[in-house]
C-alpha cells in the first residue's frame, strides 16, 4: 500500500512563508523537482518551495547533504534530471527527505542561515525541460474520451475492440517536447476539405488535449520485461502535458495513426512531482463495468487496482488576445479528474514494456486525453464542441470551434484529500502563433 513519511505530515511548515499559502502548488509536502537558470547562469537542479526555488548545487557546495541526499543531489547536475532519474526512487526519497527538514519551521537552521545563497525567487527564474526526452510515447485511455469521438468517427463501434483488453498507444515525437511558456506554432499539413479537395496549408482545426504525463526512472534492459508490481519502482514522476493535435491533419492521415498532426509541439509543465509526493492521493483503479473483461494476468495486480489511481482535479483555460488586451482572466473550459481513465499509468508502463521494449531514464508517458463523464468533464475541444458543431462560449461573448492564433491554453492540476495538504503541478502553458510561411524553392 502507499507509504507515507513525516514529508506527507500535513502540520509540518516551512520557514519559507510562501510555501504556507493554501493557494501554493509547491508547499513543503511537494518539493517537486525541475532544471532552472538565474542571472546568465547555466541550468541546474532545483527544487520548488512556495514561490521560491531551492538550488541544489548550492545546497551540496554548502555541504547540506550527505549519504543517498547526496548522492541524489550529485547525479541531478548537468542540466537535466535524467542522472536522478536513472538511480531510482530511493536516492531522489532522501533527498526530499532531507530537504523537507532543512525547510520545515523547527528544523535544522543550517538552511534558513543561508537562504541568500539557496534560495531563488521563482519569479527570476527561466525555467527548463527537467530532462532529456528520449521516447515519448502517447496512450489513449480514456474511455469517455475514446467513446465520444468513436461515436461520431464509427457510430456502429466507437471503441476499438482492442480498448478494453490493452492501454492503447502510439510513438510520437520526443524532440518537439516543450516547457511550459514557450509557443506554439500553427502548423502547415495535409488534408481534405469539406468539399472533398485536398489541400497543404495552416491547420483549421487545432486543439489541446489535456493528459498527466509520467517521467520514467530507471527503465529496464532490452529484452527484459517488467511485471506489474515491479512498475511502480520504476516510476519517477509526473507532470501535466499538452498534446496539442491538428484534427483535420489527424483525420487524414490516420491510416497507420497520429503522425504530423501531433509531432507539432508537446507541452509540459516544468516540475516533476515525484511519486512520493502523490502517495496521499492515490485512488482506486477505475472501476470497471460488471461486463467489462479483467485485465489479463499481466495487467492485473491487487495493489494497483486498490490504489493505481490518481485523484487528480485537471482543468483547462483559454485567455484570448482579446481577454489579454481587456486585462480579463482566462476561462476555465474543462474540468475533470485523473481518476476517470480506464487504465492506469502502472498498467500503461508495463503494457509498453511487455515485448521487451527498453524504457530509459527520462523516457515520457502521456496518459491520454483526462476526460470524465460529464459535459464539462471533456478534456479536449474535439470533444467539447463536438469536433467543431457546437462553439462553446468563453463567457466573454467570445466562442471557440477550434484554436485561432494568439490563444493561450493553460493546464492546472490540484490534489485534494481531507487531512492532506493540497499540492498542484504549477501552470502547463502555450500560446499559438502564426503558421510559417512555405518556404520558396
Amino acid at each position: 500500500m502507499a507509504t507515507l513519511n513525516p514529508t506527507h505530515d500535513p502540520s509540518r511548515r516551512s520557514w519559507v512563508a510562501s510555501a504556507n499559502d493554501a493557494a501554493t502548488d509547491f508547499p513543503i509536502q511537494n518539493l517537486p523537482f525541475g532544471i532552472f537558470s538565474h542571472a546568465g547562469s547555466a541550468p541546474r537542479a532545483g527544487v520548488a518551495i512556495g514561490d521560491q526555488i531551492f538550488d541544489l548545487d548550492a545546497g551540496l557546495q554548502a555541504g547540506l547533504f550527505t549519504g543517498l541526499a547526496a548522492q541524489a543531489a550529485t547525479a541531478a547536475q548537468g542540466g537535466t534530471l535524467n542522472g536522478l532519474m536513472a538511480l531510482g526512487n530511493a536516492p531522489a526519497s532522501a533527498l526530499r527527505a532531507r530537504l523537507s527538514d532543512l525547510l520545515r519551521d523547527g528544523g535544522p537552521d543550517d538552511a534558513r542561515h543561508q537562504a541568500a545563497s539557496l534560495l531563488v525567487p521563482m519569479a527570476d527564474a527561466q525555467l527548463h525541460l527537467p530532462a532529456r526526452v528520449g521516447a515519448f510515447t502517447d496512450f489513449l485511455t480514456s474511455s469517455y474520451h475514446t467513446e465520444r469521438l468513436g461515436k461520431i468517427s464509427r457510430p456502429d463501434s466507437p471503441l476499438p475492440p482492442c480498448f478494453k483488453h490493452l492501454p492503447v498507444a502510439y510513438n510520437s515525437r520526443a524532440t518537439s517536447v516543450r516547457v511550459s511558456g514557450e509557443d506554439v506554432r500553427r502548423p502547415n499539413g495535409q488534408w481534405r476539405h469539406p468539399d472533398g479537395e485536398v489541400r497543404f496549408g495552416p491547420t483549421a482545426s487545432l486543439d489541446f488535449e489535456l493528459e498527466v504525463g509520467l517521467f520514467i526512472g530507471p527503465g529496464n534492459a532490452l529484452g527484459a520485461p517488467l511485471a506489474l508490481p515491479s512498475a511502480r519502482q520504476h516510476m519517477f514522476g509526473y507532470c501535466l502535458l499538452n498534446d496539442w493535435s491538428a484534427r483535420d491533419i489527424q483525420g487524414w492521415e490516420s491510416a497507420l495513426g497520429p503522425f504530423l498532426s501531433k509531432s507539432l509541439s508537446t507541452t509540459i509543465s516544468p516540475w516533476v512531482v515525484t511519486d512520493e509526493a502523490l502517495a496521499p492521493f492515490r485512488a482506486p483503479a477505475f472501476p470497471r463495468p460488471a461486463d467489462d473483461p479483467q485485465p489479463l494476468r499481466y495487467l492485473n495486480d491487487p495493489q494497483d487496482q486498490a490504489e493505481g489511481g490518481f485523484d487528480i482535479a485537471l482543468e483547462a483555460l483559454i485567455r484570448t488576445p482579446a481577454m489579454r488586451a481587456a486585462n480579463q482572466p482566462a476561462a476555465r473550459v474543462t474540468l475533470t479528474n485523473f481518476i476517470y481513465n480506464y487504465w492506469t499509468l502502472a498498467q500503461m508502463a508495463t503494457h509498453h514494456m511487455s515485448n521487451g521494449c527498453n524504457l530509459q531514464p527520462g523516457d515520457l508517458l502521456g496518459s491520454g486525453t483526462a476526460s470524465g463523464p460529464t459535459d464539462d468533464s471533456r478534456a479536449c475541444l474535439a470533444e467539447a464542441t463536438e469536433r467543431g458543431a457546437k462553439p462553446v462560449a468563453l463567457g466573454n461573448g467570445e466562442t471557440r470551434a477550434w484554436l485561432l492564433d494568439g490563444d493561450e491554453v493553460i493546464f492546472r492540476g490540484r490534489t485534494n484529500r481531507p487531512g492532506y495538504v493540497s499540492i498542484g503541478f504549477g501552470l502547463c502553458a502555450g500560446r499559438i502563433a502564426p503558421a510559417p510561411s512555405w518556404p520558396q524553392a
